[in-house]
């Protein structure tokens, strides 16, 4: 009796262990998106006010990890094989910022991979500015989002 109570428990406890476990890993994902988007919205600031806002393009199709101060340390660079999981990479042909999960046993994703990834694009956002008697394109912001649907139930 002593003993079924005793593996019950574990079973409990390892379940939550491995809960707690994915919940850490999609927090510190979730921070890096944070921290990426900001780096992303220092450089365009950088931009606008040294007029130079027609280099803004290049935010949507470079690597977000170079306008960081620090590389991060879970980077692992260029997209290919072999994948790390816990590994933020930059898939260069698609342009798309790449998260290949660590824990993900209660994550749906959209794309079907293995191991499961989370793909982010940067885009650009842009307004229609009246100046003078000209409308004129112009970039309000950026932002990073994702490719596809993805949720951690």
């Amino acid at each position: 009796m002593a003993i079924s109570i005793i593996a019950v428990l574990a079973t409990v406890l390892l379940d939550r262990f491995a809960y707690y476990k994915e919940m850490a890993a999609k927090a510190a994902m979730e921070s890096m998106v944070r921290i990426i988007k900001t780096g992303l919205q220092i450089r365009l600031a950088e931009l606008i006010i040294g007029n130079r806002q027609a280099q803004a393009a290049a935010l949507e199709t470079d690597d977000p990890t170079q306008w960081l101060d620090a590389t991060p340390a879970n980077y692992g660079g260029a997209y290919g094989e072999p994948l790390q999981r816990g590994t933020w990479y930059f898939d260069t042909p698609e342009r798309h910022r790449v998260y290949v999960v660590n824990a993900g046993d209660r994550l749906y994703v959209d794309i079907q991979a293995e191991p499961k990834q989370i793909r982010f694009r940067v885009r650009l956002l842009k307004d229609r500015l009246q100046l003078g008697g000209a409308v004129v394109d112009s970039v309000t912001g950026v932002t990073l989002l994702p490719v596809s649907v993805y949720e951690w139930r």
